[in-house]
C-alpha cells in the first residue's frame, strides 16, 4: 500500500506541475482526478485496498475533528460553570487493536481530545488506561471509544 500512497502523491504533483497551479483547491482536485484514475487503471488487490483506505481515512478524520469539537466544547462548558459536575477517573480500557501502529493511533487521538489522556498500556498490548475528566458510565465510555475511534482504526487497516 506504501507503493499505492507514493504513486498517488507522485499523480497529484505531476498533476499540480502540468497546471502550473500549486493552491490548495487544485490539490484536492489532482487528488480526486488521481484517485479515480488509480481506480480505473489498476485493479490489482493491493489498489482495491488503497481505494478503500482513503475513504476510510478522510472518514476518520472527519469524525475525529467533529469529537474534537464535541470534547472542546463539553471542556469549556464545564470550566465555564460554577458548580463541578465533573466526576473524573481511570478506566481500563479492553483494546481490540493489535499492531502498534493501531495502538499509536489510537492512543494519539485519545491524547489530543480534551477531556481525555492515556496514562498506560499494560504489558500485553491488550489494556490501555484512560484518565477521563467525566466519567459518568464506565461502560458507556468504553463503549464510545469502541465503537467511534477503534472502530474506524480497525477499519483502517482491514
Amino acid at each position: 500500500m506504501r507503493k499505492k500512497i507514493l504513486v498517488h502523491l507522485l499523480l497529484v504533483l505531476v498533476w499540480l506541475a502540468l497546471t502550473g497551479e500549486y493552491t490548495w483547491v487544485n490539490f484536492v482536485f489532482g487528488f480526486i482526478v488521481s484517485y479515480f484514475a488509480l481506480w480505473l487503471v489498476d485493479r490489482a488487490s493491493d489498489t482495491k485496498k488503497y481505494i478503500q483506505f482513503i475513504p476510510r481515512f478522510i472518514g476518520f478524520i472527519l469524525f475525529f475533528i467533529w469529537e474534537l469539537v464535541k470534547s472542546n466544547v463539553m471542556v469549556a462548558y464545564e470550566v465555564a460553570t460554577p458548580s463541578l459536575n465533573m466526576k473524573p477517573g481511570i478506566v481500563a480500557f479492553p483494546m481490540d487493536v493489535k499492531s502498534d501502529l493501531e495502538i499509536i493511533i489510537l492512543t494519539s487521538v485519545i491524547a489530543l481530545t480534551p477531556g481525555t489522556s492515556p496514562v498506560q498500556i499494560s504489558q500485553d498490548k491488550r489494556t490501555l488506561y484512560i484518565h477521563g475528566m467525566n466519567i459518568g458510565d464506565r461502560n458507556e465510555f468504553v463503549r464510545d471509544i469502541k465503537e467511534g475511534f477503534e472502530r474506524r482504526i480497525i477499519q483502517l487497516f482491514e
